[in-house]
C-alpha cells in the first residue's frame, strides 16, 4: 500500500489552520459566548437543580429596628427601612368614583394601571391617553372601570428641573393621572418607581381587582386584555395568586461593567435570579399586589434593576410568575391583523401608538379571523411571523397555535 506522506503533511497544517482559527474566534468572542451560552447555562442549571431562594428572605431582609410604619398620607421619611419620598403630585381619590343609570358603579374597578414613564415623554403619555389608556374608551365601549396613572419621578437634569416640573404641573391640572415623588427619575431609581407603585396602590385603591405595571413605549390591546381579565375571573372565582406576563427562567446577573444591567458581586452573589416577568408589561391580582407590598416593607430595596427586585419580592411571598404567550418581552410583536387577534402587549412603540391602535381595534381584525378557514389561514400567517429560527424576544412560537 502506497502513502502520498506529502498529502498527510498538507492535511494536517489545514488541520492545524483550521484549529487555530477556532480558537482565534472562540478567544476573540469569549465573554460574548460565556454571556449569552455558559452564563444561561450555568444559571438555569443552579436554578432548576437548587430551586429554592429561602436564602434571599435572609439576605435581603432589613433589620426590623430600622422600619418604620407607613402613614395614611404615604409620607413618612422612611419605609421598611429605605427612604420614602414626598409626593410632588398626587390623586389619592382617583380610585372613587359614581355610578350610572344600571346601577354599575365605576368605583367597582377591575384594573389599576400603572405607566411608568419619564418626566419629559410629554407626547409618549398623550398618545396613551389618546388610544389603549383612555379609561372612558374602556367604560362605554367595555363596560369596565380602570383606572390610568403615570408614575414619574423629578427631571435629572438640574438645569431642566424647574421648567419641566412646570409643564408637569400644567399637564396634571389638565388630565390628573400623575403619580410623582420627589426621587430623580433614572435607570437606577427604577426600583424606587415599582415601590411608588405598590405603596399607592396599597393606600389608595386596594380593592382594584387586578393591577398593571407598563412602560410607556408599550402597547397594550385594551380589549383583549379586558377579555382575559374577565375571563380569569368567571374560571378562577376572582383570579389569586396571579402574576402574568413575559416570563425569564433562570436568567443569571450580567457581570460585565460596560452593560447597564451590571450587578456586582456585592449585590448578588448568587449565578442565578428567582423567575421574574419582563418589566415593560405585566398583571397581578389583587392578592398578589398586597403581597408585593408587604414585601417592600421587609426586603432591601438596593437591587436597582426592577423586574428582578420584584422577582425577589414575590419569591419570598411564595408567588411564582405565569408565562402568558401574547405578553411582550423587549421585543416588538410583528404587525399583522392575525397578531392583533390575540395580543396583550408589545414592546417598543414610542411613535406609533395612534397608528397600531386604529390598526389593531379596527373591526376588520375579528372577520379575518373568524370561522375555520380565517382560523386556518391566520394560524398559518402566525407560523411564518412567529416560529424563525432566531430568537426575537417577542412572542414565542407557541403563540402561532394559542
Amino acid at each position: 500500500m502506497f502513502v502520498n506522506f506529502r498529502r498527510i503533511r498538507k492535511c494536517q497544517c489545514v488541520q492545524l489552520l483550521t484549529t487555530g482559527l477556532v480558537l482565534c474566534v472562540v478567544m476573540v468572542c469569549w465573554e460574548q459566548l460565556d454571556h449569552h451560552v455558559v452564563s444561561h447555562m450555568r444559571s438555569y442549571t443552579y436554578r432548576y437543580l437548587v430551586n429554592s431562594y429561602n436564602f434571599l428572605n435572609t439576605s435581603f431582609a432589613i433589620n426590623p429596628h430600622r422600619r418604620h410604619p407607613h402613614g395614611n398620607d404615604g409620607s413618612d421619611s422612611a419605609v421598611g427601612g429605605t427612604v420614602s419620598y414626598p409626593y410632588l403630585l398626587n390623586h389619592p381619590d382617583k380610585c372613587i368614583g359614581g355610578g350610572d343609570g344600571d346601577g354599575k358603579r365605576r368605583d367597582d374597578v377591575l384594573l389599576l394601571l400603572f405607566v411608568k414613564s419619564s418626566p419629559e415623554n410629554f407626547e409618549r403619555r398623550q398618545a396613551i391617553r389618546d388610544t389603549w389608556g383612555n379609561e372612558s374608551y374602556v367604560w362605554s365601549e367595555l363596560g369596565e372601570s380602570v383606572r390610568m396613572v403615570f408614575a414619574l419621578g423629578v427631571h435629572p437634569d438640574a438645569w431642566q428641573r424647574a421648567g419641566v416640573q412646570r409643564a408637569l404641573l400644567q399637564e396634571d391640572q389638565t388630565y390628573g393621572d400623575l403619580i410623582q415623588q420627589d426621587f430623580v427619575d433614572t435607570f437606577h431609581n427604577l426600583t424606587t418607581k415599582l415601590i411608588l407603585q405598590f405603596q399607592w396602590a396599597h393606600l389608595h385603591c386596594p380593592h382594584a381587582r387586578f393591577l398593571m405595571s407598563a412602560d410607556d413605549d408599550i402597547f397594550v390591546h385594551m380589549p383583549n386584555l379586558v377579555r382575559y381579565l374577565r375571563g380569569l375571573q368567571s374560571a378562577q372565582a376572582g383570579a389569586k395568586d396571579l402574576w402574568v406576563g413575559h416570563v425569564h427562567r433562570g436568567a443569571p446577573p450580567i457581570r460585565r461593567k460596560d452593560s447597564k444591567y451590571h450587578v456586582p458581586y456585592e449585590l448578588y452573589p448568587w449565578p442565578s435570579y428567582p423567575d421574574y416577568t419582563a418589566g415593560a408589561g405585566y398583571v397581578v391580582s389583587g392578592d398578589v399586589a398586597a403581597k408585593i407590598y408587604q414585601a417592600t416593607l421587609v426586603l432591601n430595596s438596593s437591587m436597582y434593576i426592577d423586574d428582578v427586585f420584584m422577582g425577589i419580592c414575590a419569591s419570598a411571598m411564595g408567588v411564582s410568575p405565569q408565562e402568558h404567550v401574547y405578553f411582550s418581552g423587549e421585543g416588538k410583536a410583528p404587525y399583522h391583523p392575525c397578531i392583533y387577534d390575540h395580543m396583550i402587549t408589545s414592546h417598543g412603540h414610542a411613535t406609533d401608538v395612534r397608528s397600531l391602535w386604529r390598526a389593531a381595534t379596527d373591526p376588520a381584525v375579528d372577520s379575518l379571523s373568524s370561522g375555520f378557514m380565517g382560523s386556518l389561514y391566520c394560524t398559518a400567517v402566525r407560523v411564518m411571523l412567529l416560529c424563525r429560527p432566531y430568537y426575537q424576544n417577542t412572542y414565542s412560537c407557541m403563540a402561532a397555535f394559542a
